[in-house]
């Protein structure tokens, strides 16, 4: 299970704090230099609808819902641009310094923080109060921004949830029991020290590069990572200690593949030949391996993410939102409902692995449906599902949380793990680190 491969998406988030800091040094600032947009009762006008890597691969389901929109609306005109992931930050902060931003921009959560702190984007609890009871509360819940009120600033599109993916065969090796995974991250780690125990290094738990799991696994045990003000890192707690303690533990006792530390692009790999228990918490990741390892697909079994003290699972998230100053607000709201109703993310989950974020899309019998039990694909569907409509889902990684930032915590949690340096050491130089990174951001 390595949370952030569910979370992360492939923009830059790493750029994240200094394309804030280049936002306000270009005069686009607050939310008073941004014109408000007001509805007009109006459904007119061209507008322009930006996708995120979405050709070619989905052009066909995308212009199918643009074509039904613009019949349904026919004073409406959609221009659909589709543009890649790399780079996608800095597009947006261009686009925005140019006042090019397009009408409905389709955003990661990174990119939805970069431009609603920056109060870009428009509110549509405001615009549409009764608006929230169409979505899952948990996906509705992304897009309110710290210190602004009771405001959403996008429309949830579709979500993928964290699950846990085990080879049951090896769980049998280890002496444990494959229909009882483990519930907690403690638990987790309680699993992997006896796999380590009992494979005489025939196998491995899980990979070792904390990159995957931080800071999911530290939200989860309810550590802070921030402070209230969220201007500093508050992550060097007796409990974070614990954490790379253990960590250190089950790498010395050989619960993760030694070269792993270090390297966190061979799980697919490791996993598909048999040599780690867990492989990464996506349902994704269960088509890959039907494809790709079909002889380890068979020995796979799903279920519930591993949370911890909070209850919280991650999810992966992308929206619409709707620019603030757009010159016709109606059919940019109208459009985006469209997009993301629940036939629409039903058609679309058909396509992708993908959920719904919709409340009725996802009370679809699709995603309900778990066959005979057997196949771990469909197990996987529906356990996501399920764990969408009811738990906690946390896909706010801080912002502040950037590539830099990830990069400077692992480099001291990984010492700590080889035994170069004790684990409070690692945690606090950590932090040290983070907060200096976070302070040159807020100085540019």
């Amino acid at each position: 299970m390595t949370r952030s491969q569910v979370i992360r998406t492939a923009l830059a988030a790493g750029t994240a704090a200094g394309l804030l800091a280049a936002l306000s040094a270009c005069g686009i600032g607050g939310p008073e230099q941004v014109r408000e947009a007001e509805r007009t009762g109006k459904v007119a006008g061209e507008i322009t609808f930006r996708t995120l890597q979405l050709k070619p691969a989905f052009t066909g389901y995308v212009q199918g819902v643009i074509d039904a929109f613009e019949q349904k609306y026919p004073q409406v005109e959609v221009t659909w641009e589709d543009v890649p992931g790399d780079g996608y930050n800095e597009k947006l902060v261009a686009d925005a310094q140019a006042g090019a931003l397009p009408d409905v921009v389709n955003l990661s959560t990174d990119s939805f923080q970069l431009l609603g702190d920056r109060g870009m984007l428009a509110d549509i609890a405001r615009l549409d109060g009764a608006l929230a009871r169409d979505y899952v509360p948990g996906a509705w819940e992304q897009f309110r921004l710290p210190g602004k009120g009771e405001g959403v600033y996008a429309y949830p599109w579709y979500v993928t949830p964290e699950i846990l993916t085990y080879n049951k065969d090896l769980f049998a090796k280890a002496g444990l029991d494959a229909g009882k995974p483990p519930t907690s991250v403690d638990e987790f780690f309680d699993y992997a020290e006896r796999i380590a125990g009992a494979s005489g290094g025939r196998f491995a738990a899980f990979m070792a590069d904390p990159k995957g799991r931080l800071p999911g696994d530290w939200q989860k045990m309810g550590i802070p990572i921030l402070n209230e003000r969220q201007d500093a890192f508050t992550f060097d707690t007796d409990r974070a200690v614990a954490w790379v303690e253990r960590m250190k533990e089950l790498y010395a006792m050989g619960a993760m593949p030694k070269e792993s530390l270090t390297k966190s692009d061979d799980v697919n790999q490791l996993y598909g030949s048999g040599k780690i228990v867990f492989g990464p918490g996506s349902p994704g990741f269960v088509k890959d391996i039907k494809r790709n390892a079909p002889q380890v697909y068979d020995r796979t079994q799903v279920a519930g993410a591993v949370t911890g003290s909070l209850g919280h699972i991650g999810i992966y998230a992308q929206c619409l939102g709707i620019r603030k100053d757009t010159e016709h607000l109606d059919a940019a709201t109208e459009f985006a409902k469209w997009v993301t109703n629940g036939p629409n993310q039903v058609a679309f989950s058909k396509q992708a692995t993908i959920y719904p974020s919709n409340a009725a899309g996802l009370a679809d019998p699709y995603f309900s449906d778990r066959g005979d039990g057997t196949d771990a694909e469909t197990l996987a569907r529906a356990i996501g599902a399920e764990q969408l409509k009811t738990a906690a889902l946390d896909a706010n990684t801080p912002v502040q949380w950037t590539n830099q930032v990830g990069d400077a915590v692992v480099r001291e949690v990984q010492k700590a793990i080889k035994g170069e340096q004790d684990a409070r050491t690692a945690v606090r130089k950590a932090q040290e680190a983070a907060n200096r990174l976070l302070a040159d951001a807020a100085e540019r």
